[in-house]
């Protein structure tokens, strides 16, 4: 199976969905710059596996990988898969300090009220919690979230804490089907769980816009 990595993480950087969630975290951006280079370093040298959507399901019960969603609680809560383990990367930054309500207050009025998207920060206890699911290094690890982006990130910081089994979903949960996992729980579709806040709205008008359209 060929994947082309490039593509992917060229997308993902040089040319955002306006649908798709992106967080933001309490440490610099350099920070998840740096990790998603990492990671693809270790992806292009086969390091971590490139695993598409649609062969999730056989990497899981074949090759034993347990899949580690790492979404943050909101997204989760929309659509995730049964069985999954859940570490979230980001976390809801709880500061009240005058400087970050105010970093919260921008943050809303450019991203937060288009995607639904919490002011977050990187998990402390990311790899903590990883570990206690996990203990055993050399299990073999799939990592996902939504677009491929945060997982790049989680790759890297799980790779530097020891894990040396890792797949990565490829193009994450939005490339993904019906029916590319076997069983999903939530009240969305697993592929459009990251869409939240005003664009939530906008992209139910398109959806509906496409059926009456397919209809005439």
């Amino acid at each position: 199976m060929s994947i082309q990595l490039n593509h992917i993480h060229t997308h993902s950087l040089k040319q955002p969905n306006p649908f798709l969630i992106t967080s933001t975290p309490k440490k610099p951006v350099k920070f998840q710059v740096k990790a998603a280079s990492n990671a693809q370093q270790l992806i292009q040298s086969g390091t971590v596996k490139p695993i598409l959507p649609k062969d999730a399901a056989m990497a899981m019960s074949s090759d034993g990988y347990v899949l580690l969603d790492i979404r943050p609680v909101w997204e989760r809560e929309k659509a995730r898969v049964v069985g999954s383990l859940h570490a979230p990367l980001f976390v809801e930054d709880m500061d009240m300090s005058p400087l970050t309500l105010l970093k919260k207050w921008v943050h809303f009025g450019y991203i937060g009220l288009w995607t639904g998207q919490n002011f977050t920060m990187i998990n402390p206890e990311f790899l903590k919690l990883v570990e206690s699911f996990v203990p055993d290094k050399e299990a073999k690890v799939l990592v996902a979230c939504g677009e491929g982006l945060r997982s790049m990130m989680a790759v890297s910081k799980l790779y530097e804490g020891g894990y040396k089994n890792l797949g990565w979903l490829a193009g994450g949960f939005n490339r993904a089907k019906d029916g590319d996992f076997s069983e999903i729980e939530g009240p969305e579709k697993l592929q459009y769980a990251t869409i939240g806040g005003a664009s939530y709205y906008f992209f139910q008008i398109l959806i509906l816009l496409q059926v009456v359209g397919k209809s005439n």
